[in-house]
């Protein structure tokens, strides 16, 4: 008996589903600092206009709007953060959500017993998507447009499917 005979370990399961979403942000870091630039010269330069009529304060206000887009879109970065993972195997469906604060939540679920439910609404799309198992609900997909929730829905329900077949023997 040799030490590699104590332990053989299981090969993994394939993966029959795997996506990671994130928050769609449409700006760039150089397209931001081009966009402050901007709005920082336009400000300045009214903002001494307005300085030179005599109107001195509004100066100061101009920079506060300038502050306020730049805390704004500072936040909108920070909140690109957050992702949503989601694996599934025949055996377990995990979703694993870190929030753009890096607080991680997880469920992990048996594909068998889960049901893709979605809220519809007639003129925009899908709105939300579920996974229901057991009484629990799971919201996911939210960072999703409603063109692209169809389309996950659409693959997630196939792999959900696939996973309830079981396994499939393919001799080659």
């Amino acid at each position: 008996m040799t030490a590699g005979n104590d332990f053989d370990p299981v090969p993994p399961e394939p993966e029959l589903f795997s996506a990671l979403l994130t928050p769609h942000r449409s700006l760039n870091r150089t397209g931001f600092l081009v966009l402050m630039a901007f709005l920082s010269a336009v400000s300045f330069g009214a903002g001494v206009a307005f300085w030179m009529m005599g109107a001195w304060p509004v100066f100061g206000f101009f920079g506060l709007d300038v502050l306020l887009v730049y805390w704004a879109f500072k936040v909108n970065f920070r909140r690109g953060n957050a992702t949503e993972a989601i694996s599934m195997t025949s055996s377990e469906l995990r979703v694993r959500r870190v929030s753009h604060r890096g607080h991680v939540v997880e469920w992990v679920l048996n594909p068998l017993w889960v049901q893709l439910d979605q809220k519809a609404h007639a003129e925009f799309g899908i709105e939300k998507l579920y996974l229901v198992s057991r009484g629990r609900r799971v919201s996911v997909a939210s960072f999703l447009g409603p063109d692209e929730k169809a389309s996950f829905a659409k693959a997630l329900l196939a792999a959900l499917q696939a996973a309830k077949r079981g396994p499939t023997y393919n001799p080659l």
